[in-house]
Parts: C-alpha cells; structure tokens; sequence
C-alpha cells in the first residue's frame, strides 16, 4: 500500500444493513467499523450494523436538536455530502438527470438514516425508503428518478434508489472520517460488495452512488465470494486440513433482498487447496423482504377490521412489514417465546387511539419462513411459474418463493462442471451431482432453524450430510470478507482463482463470394454448412489479464451500425486465443447479439479501420473487448458486453428469425425505384403500389420479423431526402418507415434508428393539405414513441396541443387544421407513457372531455385506457396516473353501453388490471364491477384474469395495449 493507503476497508452495502470493516496496514487483524448513528431522539451511539433505511419526516414531527451526529451542525443527516449530480448511462434510463438531495435543502425536514429510521418507519407509515438496492436491479422504473418511498403520499420527500444508496455510503463515510481524520476513507484501498448475480446497469449505479457519496475510487466484488474469503482468512493456518475432504463448495447467501449462489471447486496442489470458481446463479430477487412480507399477508388479515377484502394501503403496508421483521427475527431467534404481538398504528391524531394488534406465534412464523421459503423438496423439482407474480412496492419478487427449488435448478445447470469437481465425470447416470461442502450467509440464516432444514435438504439429495462451514456472524461477513480479498490480493491470504468459467466466441461473417465459393467446393446443403467462430476468450482465463488477438486483423465499419455475435461454451475443451472453432457441435450457447456504433474520426476520413482484438474479464463478470487500430496502438474502440444478462427488455426470436430473407435485395430494389437518387420513369401507380410489391416479394408483412424489419427502415432511411417527390412518396415512406421500426425499441440499434428518425420532427411535412400524409406522420410517431425519451415525447405532445388549439381558437394558419388528424393525435397522445403524471391527467381529463361530445371517435376510448393503465407498455412503473384519478375514469367508461362501444371493455381492462402493488392497484369493489361487466358481456377469459389477478399479456393483447400487432421476433417482458 501507499502511505496514504493506511487501511484496507471492505463495505457490504446491503439490502437490510451496511457494514463496514477494515485492516490496517501490515496487520492482519479484520475488525468491524463501529457507526456512529441515531438509535433515539437525541441519543448517538455506535453500532456495527447502520440499517440501510431512510426517514423522511414530516414538517414539525422531529426537531433537529434532536438529529444532531457528531458531524453535523445541527441539521441531523442534512450535512452529510454536498449536492450531487447523478450522470450515468443506463438503457432505458435518463442519461443526465440532476439529484437535489437534502443535504443542501435548509428548509427541507430531516432526513434521518440508520437504526432511528427503522424504528421510526416501524411507526408511521409511508415514510422509510427501504430495499433501495433491490430497486437498483430493477430495470423497469427509472432507477435515477425520485420514486421512494415507493407509494407514499405527494407531500413525502422523494429520492432515487441510487440517491438513497449514495446516502448510506456517504452517512458511512463520514463516520469513518469523524474517527480517522488524519485518513480519510475515499484514500484508503475501498472494496464494495455487489451480489454476483447483478447485471452492468445495477452495478454501473452502484459505483455511481459510490462515487456522489465521495468516493470515486474503488474495487467491486461479489458478495459469496466475499463471504467465503472470510471464511478462508479465519482458518488460513489450517486450510488443507479443513478442506480436505472438501471438492466442491455450494456458497448460499440469502440476504434482504437477493439469493446468491456460487460454486467453488476445491483441489490440492502440492498440498494446498486450490480455489476456483465454476458457477454463479442468476439474479433473484428473493430474501429477508420476501419473508417479512409474508408474515405481513398472515397478519394483516388478522387485524382488527380486517380480513380478505380490508386491504392495507402501500404506507400502512410498509410499516406493518417493519413491525414483522422485529417479530421473525425474534420467534426465530435462540429462547424464542412462544408467540409475539404485532401492532400497527395509526396515522396522524389516531397515532394510538388507532393501533390495532394482532397475535402470531412461533409456530406459524416456523410454517410460513421454515416450510415457505425452504421447503423440503426432492432434487429433480423446479421453480413454479405461477401465472401470478408476487408484485409488492412496485418490486418483481420472484415467482416461487422456495429457496431450495432454486438450488435445485442451479444445481443442475452447473451438473456437468460439478460431476468433474467431485470426481463423478465418469457417470453421467448418477442422480444430481450435489456439492459436499456447504457455506451460509446472509441475515436470515441467524435463524438456526434455516440452516438447519437448507443442511437437511441438501443432505438428503447427496445422500450423506454435507459439511457445512462455520459463520460466526453472517451479518458482517462479507464485509470482513472483503477486506480478506484486499489482503489475498497482496499475498497476505489465499486468493480464489478460476476467472472465466466459460469460453467466448466471436461469431465471424463469412464474405459473400467467399461462401458461394467454399458452397460450390463442398458436397453438403447449405443448411448443413459450417458456421465458424474465433475464441476471444478461453475458459479459466483470470481477471484484469488482456488477451492481444495478434495474428489475424478484422475491418471495423465507422459511422454506421456493427453487429456483433457471441456464443460461449463451459466445455472442457481447450481453445488458443485466436483459435477458429466449429460452431455446428458442442454446447455452443448463442449470447443476445451486440450492436454499437463507432463515429468516424472526422469529415472524409475512411469508413473501415483494420483493427486487432483485444479482449479481458473484469473482476465483476464483464467481457471487455477493445478494436485496437493495427496502424495507431494507441487508438482503441471499448466494445462492453454483458454476460449474465439473460432477461432483456425484449426476447430476440431464434436465430431462424434472424436469418436475411433471400429476396431483400430485390425488395431494397424496389424501395430505390421510388426513393433512390436517380430520377426513374416511375408513375403515380407504382409508387402507390410499393407496399403491395414488397409484400409479393417478402410475403405478407404482418408476418415479417424484426431482423427484416429493421433491413427494410435502413433502406428507407438511406433515401429519406426523397420522401418528398409527392404526396404518394410522403405519405408511404412516413407509413413503411413506421411499420419498419416499431415499437421503437427492442431490437439491436433501435435507440440509434429512432434517434435518427427523431431528426426529421422539426422539418414535419411537406403536403400539409394532405390528411392521409398527417395521418401518417402522426402514425409515425405513436410507431415509433416507445424509443423517445421524455423531452422528445413532451415536445411531440406540444405539438399537437398548438395544433388542437389552433383548430379550437380558429387560428389562421397555413394549411387547413381540420386535415392534421385528431383521432390520430389522440391516439399518439396516449402512447406518450415517458410524459410527467401531472401531463398524463391532463390529457385524460381533455380525452374524456372530447367524449362527451356525440361526434367524438368512440375509438378514443382506447386512449383512456392507455394513459390510466396499470401496467405501461413501456414506461416506467412509477408513472402511472394515480389509483384514485384512473377510479374516475372507470367509473366513466362503467357508465358506457360496451356491446355498443367496442373499445370499452378492454380499456376498462387496461384501467383496472391488477399489478400486485397496492399502490397501483384499484380498490377491490371496483375491480369486482369491471369483472361482472366482462362476464356480462361474455368477455374474453384472459382479460377477465387480468383484472382478478396478476398475470402477463399475450400477443394479441400486447398488440391491442400498442394499437397494432409486434413485429414477429419481439416478446415484451414484464414491466413488473
């Protein structure tokens, strides 16, 4: 270490609690940062654990004199840090969003972080932000917009997952500087813990929120691995006599709000253990928030007043599960009682006079934890899909809450590599290979009773108990864990090796005329021709190691959008860097395609550079590749990809779907024949006939897939400064440019189509007398809306509010206001789901003001429904129109004939569809009358389930929400 880096410091920043340990330098004792924090009003004490927590109070509830931390000036938390700006670059997400926290707010009311707000959230509802690091991987809201707490009413302080997460690290970083003036903690050698299994977007916002709490330099690793160096430091005088008998190492860490899975195989070489790790488990998001939600389902119907139907809000729900997480730890705990009370208070003046309390004994909490969450189960079971998801504060909690079925399936994708570890290889018939040796953390596992069903379960599928490693306190583990890595990184301790448990291929693109010739030279199909790739990466490469592909150079294409192809393989093979390898056998998996674009370096410099690869793995499961320019070293293009994502946004059909249709060539012909730069002899006839010629070409377009689609708008979009040789040329390119790009988004480059096609908004149209060519424009947009982003989508809504306006005032303008196509502005309208709530209600309210009228378009229904969803198409979940306003106007559309009014029966659908999270969600009674319409009018099952339950659309109903059908390839995933 430098002399600035006097100490070693490991932070776990959990779901439930930070924690903070460190070493200094030269010394190999781990000890455990003590933080100072309210644990009363008035009352600062040290504890190991800061709870990772917020309250937000109320104006006048607390008084600062009573917040005050031995770092601040009297403002409780409000001095810690300086304000912030968040800049970070998330698909989906804002690039740039500016983050005022109350750190500079002086009139705000205090924000008090730690044990005082747990016990604080515990008694008024709907003001802890709690699970901030659950919402960090969860891609569906905006993870940089204030949105917690999660429901709390309007008058509630609001932040973003990364500005609450942020917060902790600053609260401990000040703390540490309180103690350690003379070493500050942002130049001391920091180790932040992530779970294995979070993707980049989750862990690019962790390091941010690390970097706004002041501290911008710092390493991550994995939460299991962290929790097992600590585990090898404490016994590194005697490890190969603790693990000789061990070969493999199942590392299962439950904390609040993940499992985390991990495989270490154990070999001896000259007689000390040799650690690598084969295999990490995908994200899951289940844990101590999922138990302590299920205690508050059994206790919430028991409460006075309550019952199936008396539904807790979101605040009063949040504050009931504070007050269940007290209660399981405590009936779990060691000289358990036999029962505990639980009581939910009220709010405002009815703070006691409105507490009610209900009784849950040691028993049930065994029965809904113990059998709930770690069921015994035999090894060949599977997680559940249920059509109903657990959706609760707007978090995607997983579908099967039992912890041992997900082993089970981790497990089995790991068979082949943990048969080899355990010596088994050699029988492939032997029942699910299951690790002899098995380490716990997290939380949860305090509770002996857990440990000890998890050790049984396990036994039971191997057939002899296994080994199971001591944690003394699985609290402050991986934090201790991760100061154990910084020191096995400086030799002072064993070091877990292994790096790459798979093999990485780039998928190579054989030249036209050198298939045609390799196909003309070889017997076989060309359906059974060879598909080749080169190795990037083999298997058990280490971290932070650069491989040079020197021997073969590649043309990288600038200024235009690069595909590339991976697959990877856990085979045992071994593959050279640079390697051709056979594509056709083997395990080759195919990995979600990766599309870039690389800028030029300037007007009239060359279009292709002859590059090199360069490839390494990060210490947190990122494949780096870089395009080094063969004659300028020095110049290198960053290609990132991500290899633990599996759950995009959208799932990319087969790769049969991704094949080039054989006559695209002849229809890219056509497209040029009415758009191509020379001037051809085509009449008014054919140009209208484009559509129907490529559909003679191609087959009929509803059945054209994404990969043709997003060929198709290329064309087009190279031709577009011919679009307006007449009305027919406008009017078809705006109508085929559409088709070809929607949704606006979830394809490979649709961020950068849309941002092309973006620029054409200020030039609007031509033939403005034109209503097919406004129509079109119009229809354009709403195509295309899903890849705007909110200021793009807000001055679309501008637009066509002037318009409106203008046709409603009798505005003079150049061209006649009645031919720009109402009905389809409206219908763009409520497709703009990135536009802010207060806009949202707005264009409702006028929606259902134009209703009124006996000439409307009864087809503007379907709008409502649209901007009152539950779920969004696309938008983030956190910008719904609220419960009660979007209840308004159900009851509206309740008051329809839907025999008469077709639209209105899915629009209530769409209104009152259930989420699972009660702040969405409509009141009970009302979802009950949109059912007994649905029965009346013999509605379709699926959309009668939607409203009594959460489950997910299908394709025809995911076209109806969009207002056509998807493209063929394109299958949304959950917003939830």
């Amino acid at each position: 270490m430098t002399e600035m880096k006097r100490y070693s410091v490991g932070i776990d920043l959990g779901t439930s609690n930070t924690v903070l340990a460190y070493a200094q330098a030269g010394s190999q004792e781990i000890r455990v940062f003590e933080i100072e924090q309210l644990v009363s009003p008035g009352e600062v004490a040290a504890r190991p654990l800061l709870p990772s927590v917020r309250y937000h109070a109320a104006p006048g509830e607390l008084d600062a004199g009573d917040l005050q931390l031995p770092w601040t000036s009297g403002r409780g938390v409000q001095a810690v840090g300086a304000s912030v700006s968040v800049s970070v670059s998330v698909s989906g997400e804002s690039a740039a969003r500016a983050a005022a926290p109350s750190t500079d707010d002086q009139d705000a009311p205090p924000v008090v972080i730690g044990r005082l707000a747990r016990v604080l959230g515990a008694q008024v509802p709907g003001r802890l932000v709690a699970s901030a690091k659950s919402w960090l991987s969860h891609a569906a809201v905006d993870r940089v917009a204030p949105i917690l707490p999660w429901g709390a009413a309007d008058d509630v302080r609001k932040v973003s997952p990364v500005e609450a997460s942020a917060s902790y690290l600053a609260h401990v970083r000040a703390a540490w500087n309180q103690r350690f003036p003379d070493a500050p903690l942002e130049q001391q050698d920091v180790v932040l813990t992530v779970p294995a299994s979070f993707d980049e977007g989750a862990r690019a916002l962790t390091v941010e929120a690390a970097r706004m709490a002041g501290l911008p330099s710092l390493r991550l690793l994995e939460e299991p691995q962290a929790a097992f160096y600590d585990w090898l430091f404490h016994h590194r005088e005697r490890l190969a006599d603790e693990l000789a008998h061990t070969r493999l190492v199942l590392i299962c860490d439950v904390g609040g709000g993940t499992t985390d899975l991990t495989l270490i195989e154990v070999s001896m070489a000259d007689g000390e253990p040799q650690l690598t790790r084969i295999g990490v488990g995908n994200h899951l998001m289940l844990g101590g928030d999922n138990m302590d939600l299920a205690l508050a389902h059994l206790v919430e119907a028991r409460l006075p007043g309550g019952g199936e139907r008396a539904r807790l809000s979101a605040a009063s729900l949040s504050q009931l599960v504070e007050r269940c997480r007290g209660a399981k730890e405590l009936l779990l705990g060691p000289q358990a009682p036999d029962s505990a009370s639980i009581t939910l208070l009220g709010a405002g003046a009815k703070l006691v006079g409105g507490a009610r309390t209900a009784q849950v004994t040691r028993d049930e909490v065994e029965r809904v934890i113990v059998d709930g969450f770690f069921p015994a189960v035999a090894a060949h079971e599977r997680p559940g899909r249920p059509r109903g998801a657990i959706v609760e504060f707007g978090l995607p909690y997983a579908t099967d809450a039992a912890v041992t079925r997900h082993i089970a399936a981790f497990l089995g994708r790991f068979e082949a590599q943990s048969r080899k570890a355990l010596g088994r290889d050699k029988d492939e018939s032997a029942p699910l290979p299951v690790p002899d040796t098995l380490l716990l953390n997290g939380g949860v596992f305090r509770a002996q009773a857990l440990t000890q069903r998890l050790a049984d379960t396990l036994g039971a599928w191997r057939g002899e108990p296994l080994h199971v490693l001591e944690n003394d306190n699985p609290d402050v583990a991986v934090a201790r864990g991760a100061v154990a890595y910084s020191l096995a990184r400086a030799g002072g301790a064993p070091k877990i090796g292994g790096g790459s448990p798979r093999s990485y291929f780039l998928v190579l693109d054989e030249p036209a005329d050198a298939r045609e010739e390799r196909l003309r030279s070889q017997p076989a199909p060309p359906e059974q021709t060879t598909q080749r790739g080169i190795c990037l990466l083999p298997r058990g490469t280490e971290e932070g190691h650069e491989i040079l592909i020197a021997d073969r150079t590649f043309a990288l294409r600038l200024g235009h959008p690069v595909r590339f192809h991976l697959v990877s393989s856990s085979a045992d093979t071994v593959y050279a860097p640079g390697e051709l390898a056979d594509l056709a056998g083997g395990d080759f998996v195919r990995l979600p395609p990766i599309a870039i674009i690389v800028p030029p370096q300037g007007a009239g410099s060359a279009r292709e550079r002859a590059v090199r690869i360069a490839t390494s793995l990060t210490e947190v499961g990122t494949l780096e590749v870089h395009c080094i320019d063969r004659d300028n070293p020095a110049e290198r293009w960053l290609l990132e990809f991500q290899l633990r994502r599996e759950h995009a946004q959208v799932d990319l059909a087969d790769d049969a779907a991704a094949a080039r249709h054989p006559r695209l060539d002849e229809a890219i012909a056509q497209i040029d024949r009415s758009f191509g730069s020379r001037s051809q002899d085509v009449d008014k006839k054919e140009v209208k006939r484009l559509r129907a010629q490529l559909e003679q070409l191609l087959g009929p377009r509803e059945s054209w897939n994404s990969a043709l689609l997003r060929e198709l708008f290329g064309a087009l979009w190279e031709r577009a400064r011919r679009r307006r040789r007449s009305a027919d040329h406008e009017r078809l390119w705006l109508n085929l440019a559409g088709y070809c790009v929607r949704p606006g988004f979830g394809y490979p480059l649709d961020e950068w189509r849309v941002e092309q096609l973006w620029s054409l908004f200020d030039d609007g149209i031509q033939y403005v007398q034109e209503s097919q060519v406004w129509s079109e424009w119009w229809t354009l947009w709403r195509r295309a809306a899903g890849g705007l982003d909110e200021t793009a989508q807000l001055r679309v809504l501008d637009a066509m509010t002037y318009l409106q306006t203008a046709a409603q005032s009798r505005h003079k303008l150049p061209f006649d206001v009645a031919k720009t196509g109402i009905a389809d502005m409206v219908r763009l309208s409520a497709s703009l789901e990135r536009i802010p709530v207060e806009r949202k209600i707005e264009l409702g309210e006028s929606v259902l003001a134009r209703l009124r009228k006996p000439s409307e378009n009864h087809q503007s229904w379907w709008a409502v429904g649209r901007i009152g969803a539950r779920r969004p198409f696309y938008g983030s979940a956190h910008n719904v129109v609220p419960a009660d306003v979007a209840s308004g106007w159900l009851d509206a559309i309740l008051a329809l004939d839907w025999k008469k009014i077709d639209p209105a029966a899915f629009a209530a659908v769409q209104i009152a569809r259930m989420t699972g999270d009660r702040s969405r969600d409509l009141p009970h009674e009302l979802r009950d009358a949109v059912i007994r319409r649905l029965e009346a009018t013999s509605a379709p099952r699926a959309w009668i389930a939607m409203v009594g339950e959460v489950v997910e659309l299908d394709n025809a109903d995911e076209g109806r929400v969009f207002g056509e059908s998807l493209p063929a390839g394109l299958k949304l995933i959950s917003s939830d």
